[in-house]
């Protein structure tokens, strides 16, 4: 009887050592885990609902990458007609609204710009209008003479070898008066233009295929 006592306190006793983790079993492991948990207070529990916070977006240096500008075709007709020109100019501009389309002169080798008044009616015209100029302020002009063909007593305001200097001229020549004046192309041999096209990269293939429609002979390069 006392040894059935005894056996039965000492199996209550190992029992209890054993859950207690007194000898390394799962609650000895358990209490282990709890104390190798870094910070577990920042843990919450979502529910099924809630989603994540999102993650911060990518950073270089102290700027957020930005988008890279969209890409875009740039086509070039050079050495064209005043009327294709214009013809191919204003076709773009219509049927593609998002577009940039630029036209200009390019003066034959040796032509250069020039900024003028044109032909007046008589000599005495020409030297009425050249006292004006003396008047407002402007010395620096030439009279074509009266042998000068086409151009007959006009005023030459000055010669340039681009079309920059020309306007530049005349925007100082508006500002004193001059309100007749005019910058063109010189005189000579025909001058060509340059049609530029400029846009989305999306709309490049159906432009061409209009422009081969307008100028079949005249195929678009790229911009240099």
């Amino acid at each position: 009887m006392k040894l059935a006592v005894f056996l039965l306190v000492l199996a209550n006793l190992l029992f209890y050592a054993f859950t207690n983790g007194l000898f390394g079993g799962k609650a000895a492991s358990e209490h282990l885990r709890l104390e190798k948990q870094l910070a577990p207070e920042r843990i919450r529990i979502l529910g099924r609902s809630e989603q994540p916070p999102p993650k911060p977006s990518k950073r270089n240096g102290d700027k957020s990458e930005e988008a890279p500008p969209p890409e875009e075709f740039c086509l070039s007709w050079e050495r064209l007609p005043a009327a294709d020109a214009d013809q191919l100019a204003a076709t773009l501009a219509e049927k593609f609204t998002g577009v940039r389309v630029e036209r200009r002169g390019v003066p034959s080798e040796g032509n250069g710009w020039w900024v003028f008044i044109p032909p007046l009616p008589s000599k005495a015209d020409a030297d009425k209008k050249s006292a004006e100029l003396k008047e407002l302020g402007v010395k620096d002009f030439f009279v074509v003479p009266e042998s000068g063909g086409a151009n007959r007593l006009a005023i030459s305001l000055g010669v340039f070898s681009a079309e920059k200097g020309a306007q530049e001229r005349l925007t100082e020549l508006k500002n004193k008066g001059v309100r007749s004046a005019k910058a063109a192309p010189r005189p000579g041999k025909e001058t060509v233009f340059i049609v530029e096209a400029r846009g989305p990269i999306a709309l490049g293939a159906d432009l061409q295929s209009q422009a081969l429609e307008r100028l079949p002979k005249n195929p678009p390069q790229n911009c240099k």
